[in-house]
């Protein structure tokens, strides 16, 4: 571990570095940068290293199959997810990435990811966080905060290979506030199967409420912009303003205490 973490609530892009090195683990490119991109720029900007880890390269993710099969998809979305980290970090492009299974060569499929994925996968996760040696996670809460089934199968893989781990680092789930579905009513729509999406987090209960200055907001943008197959139609359905306004918070939540057991 790099830095000692603190219990104090994250706020300003300079509390962020009190996280330390930070690993994000998602389920397809795109869920780190709306969900924690500021949060990842803070951090290597502040001389953190910044790992982020991704389940599935996100091959079914389009509403135009004819134009995007699966494999071309998968294909443009591993380039998007490059070049949008490196616009979270345009000078010095520090942040790394991962996609799960490249070492066995067993790709996690977009759309199918399920909470016992069997032993394999969360061994190599463990060993990815024990190498790495986080002192903060950052992943989705057991509701995928959409609902999403593969977002919710990836907080169950988390909480899995934490405990496999010697030492535990401080796990924060993503989560929405309050004035943010009041804001934002039109994206919060649910997914799969969970009910509702989007239930909001009490300020109190906040982790990190990370409220973003104009150049990790400008950062965090051009990050999105880089996604384009994801991110391109939302913004001119919304509106460049009102997407930039969405963005432009942060938050998580403590992970309730899970490693009780293997």
């Amino acid at each position: 571990m790099s830095a000692p973490t603190t219990t104090r609530p994250v706020r300003t892009p300079d509390d962020v570095a009190a996280l330390g090195t930070v690993l994000g683990v998602w389920a397809h490119p795109d869920d780190e940068l709306y969900l924690s991109g500021g949060v990842l720029a803070a951090a290597v900007s502040a001389g953190r290293r910044v790992v982020v880890v991704t389940a599935t390269r996100g091959e079914h993710g389009t509403d135009d199959p004819g134009r995007w099969s699966p494999a071309r998809l998968a294909a443009e979305r591993s380039r998007e997810i490059t070049a949008s980290l490196s616009a979270l970090d345009p000078v010095r492009c520090r942040i790394e990435h991962r996609f799960l299974g490249d070492a066995s060569g067993r790709c996690h499929r977009d759309g199918a990811l399920v909470a016992d994925p069997g032993e394999d996968t969360v061994d190599e996760l463990a060993a990815i966080v024990a190498e790495i040696a986080p002192d903060t996670v950052v992943t989705f809460g057991p509701d995928g905060i959409t609902g999403h089934r593969d977002h919710r199968a990836v907080s169950a893989w988390t909480d899995r290979a934490l405990r496999r781990v010697p030492a535990t680092p401080r796990l924060l789930h993503a989560a929405v506030t309050e004035d943010w579905v009041r804001r934002f009513a039109e994206f919060a729509e649910p997914m799969d199967d969970a009910g509702d999406a989007f239930v909001p987090c009490r300020d109190a209960e906040l982790a990190v409420a990370l409220e973003l200055d104009e150049d990790l907001l400008d950062r965090k943008l051009a990050a999105l912009r880089a996604q384009a197959t994801q991110t391109a139609g939302l913004e001119a359905a919304v509106g460049a303003d009102r997407y930039r306004a969405s963005i432009a918070g942060e938050y998580f939540r403590p992970a309730a205490t899970l490693f009780d057991g293997s």
